[in-house]
Parts: C-alpha cells; sequence; structure tokens
C-alpha cells in the first residue's frame, strides 16, 4: 500500500459530526498529494462555506493523517471551488443519510 494510499484509508476514520458519514464517503476531499519527504496536501472542502465544524472536520482530518507512521509535515487546504454537491456523495453516503 502506498502511503497516499494509506492516507486516504485513514480518511474513512474521519467523520462529519453533523451527519454522522465520513469525509471521504461525503465527497469532501478532492486530493491527497505526498511528495518524496512523505509531506502531505490535502485539498478538501465542506458541505457549505459558513460550515459550523469548519476546525473540527479540517483538525480532525490534519490528526488523523498525523497519526500515519512516517508521515512529514502536513497541509490540509480548504477550497471551495469546485462548490461541493450531494452529486460527490458515495452510494453508501447517500444510503445512510436517506437520500435516493
Amino acid at each position: 500500500m502506498t502511503l497516499a494510499t494509506e492516507v486516504e484509508a485513514s480518511l474513512f476514520e474521519v467523520i462529519d459530526p453533523e451527519l454522522g458519514v465520513n469525509v471521504m464517503d461525503l465527497g469532501l476531499i478532492y486530493g491527497v498529494d505526498v511528495d518524496d519527504n512523505n509531506n502531505v496536501n490535502i485539498t478538501m472542502t465542506l458541505t457549505t462555506p459558513g460550515c459550523p465544524m469548519h476546525d473540527t472536520i479540517s483538525n480532525g482530518v490534519n490528526y488523523r493523517v498525523s497519526q500515519i507512521e512516517g508521515i512529514g509535515e502536513i497541509d490540509v487546504k480548504v477550497v471551495w471551488e469546485p462548490a461541493w454537491s450531494p452529486a460527490k456523495m458515495t452510494d453508501r453516503a447517500k444510503e445512510m443519510l436517506g437520500i435516493g
């Protein structure tokens, strides 16, 4: 398993506290890049720019990734373009939230 794959797998453990669904299934993670020094850059979004859980979720992403052995520096960048929509969710997330 590559380090990038390990990072992505770990993000399934970061739960949006309002929705009770992980950030990967919600489609909040737009990209995970790991450089040659094991520094990690994560590009993500939130469901809305005014999300009250902004810090909780982004800090949760940072914290969970920091628990992986061998990780260098971590940069979590929250972006608003492209905007998130329910279409970004996995079928599993839609099922959990009762969206068909």
